[in-house]
């Protein structure tokens, strides 16, 4: 399956900064879901588009492929997975497949001229987890990564390429609700207190009784992020 990866290209729903481009986004949705329907759900809980005056925003969409928890459905998802648990083994072949791929989205971005450091990439759900396995193991040179409600697996491939690395690595921006009965926040939890023992610096925020969603809240202190991690030219300029 990992052979036919190599020619997707995926579609991706844009929201293009307000001024000049000079850094950009990319926002994983969940299993499932779209970048049409992460955009319009975060435009939902925020009354309106999640913009910047600098900053492209790229939601890209998963392309279908069988997904075994749901008994081999096609749906849209990074990757595949044997269950819904931290504690079973990755489907490392879907993951570095889909790795390939999402590079090459990111090899856009550079291509129109902007720099590596001034991309950031992260997702909700398993959109976070494909966004650590992306920055991690394969563009340690981002700006930072962001994962809403997510996870990594307990022996995850990520664990094992930090173990191996010894440069810089982008900074994690996790949000996790308490009440969260799909992804639990203790996963959540135990992926942010193992990343930051390999060496990853590392923001963990707990929202009380959020479940498995996004909030008003979790936005706003993610733009703040965005904006420390990629700064306009007015504010880089008077560093």
């Amino acid at each position: 399956m990992a052979a036919a990866w190599g020619s997707v290209r995926l579609q991706r729903c844009m929201v293009s900064p307000a001024g000049r481009h000079s850094a950009s986004l990319i926002f994983l949705h969940g299993s499932g879901d779209s970048g049409q329907g992460l955009r319009t759900w975060i435009k939902q809980v925020l009354n309106q588009d999640l913009t910047f005056q600098h900053i492209k925003i790229i939601y890209p969409t998963a392309p279908p492929r069988p997904y075994t928890p749901l008994e081999g459905s096609i749906s849209n998802v990074w990757f595949d997975r044997y269950k819904i648990s931290n504690d079973c083994p990755e489907h490392l072949e879907s993951i570095n497949g889909m790795c390939q791929v999402l590079t090459d989205l990111i090899d856009d971005e550079v291509k129109s001229g902007i720099k590596k450091n001034r991309i950031l990439v992260g997702g909700f759900s398993m959109g976070g987890c494909m966004a650590m396995h992306l920055a991690y193991r394969n563009h340690q040179d981002v700006a930072g990564v962001f994962a809403l409600s997510s996870f990594l697996n307990k022996t995850s491939a990520v664990y094992q390429a930090l173990q191996k690395s010894d440069g810089v690595l982008p900074e994690l921006f996790q949000c996790h609700g308490t009440a969260d009965e799909l992804v639990l926040h203790c996963w959540g939890e135990e992926t942010n207190t193992m990343l930051k023992s390999l060496g990853v610096s590392t923001q963990f925020h707990s929202f009380p009784g959020l479940c498995h969603e996004l909030s008003k809240a979790e936005l706003e202190k993610l733009k703040s992020w965005v904006l420390t991690k990629l700064p306009g030219e007015m504010e880089r300029h008077n560093e």
